[in-house]
């Protein structure tokens, strides 16, 4: 498995997941270096959110190439903890494993079920 971190990762997922069995989406470097933001400063954090839609294009790549290949592909990082329409749209675009902080667990996966019923 490699670790998915950088915009190149996902713009050439084809070539990586000939050498890899699958992506480890680290969504919070993604962001940072997709936005060009410090996640960390206090001036530009507010802007952090991987819900930006350069961001989600980027995943949805790596998520598309994993899948069509057959491989696996998960995500570790904030996001689907912070946001649970995030998390509803990872696990609509096929996303096998969402890594969430302990406090959100059961929320977000109520949630997310609740998504599965009316689909």
């Amino acid at each position: 498995i490699m670790m998915c971190e950088i915009p190149s990762n996902a713009l050439l997922a084809d070539q990586f997941l000939e050498h890899f069995d699958g992506f480890s989406i680290g969504s919070n470097d993604m962001t940072q270096l997709t936005l060009g933001l410090d996640r960390d400063s206090g001036v530009v954090s507010a802007l952090f959110d991987e819900r930006n839609e350069a961001v989600k294009m980027l995943l949805s790549m790596a998520i598309r190439a994993a899948k069509q290949k057959g491989k696996y592909v998960g995500i570790c990082g904030q996001g689907p903890s912070d946001h649970q329409d995030f998390a509803a749209w990872l696990m609509e675009e096929g996303i096998d494993s969402l890594s969430l902080n302990p406090d959100t667990v059961v929320e977000t996966w109520v949630s997310l079920a609740q998504l599965n019923k009316t689909a």
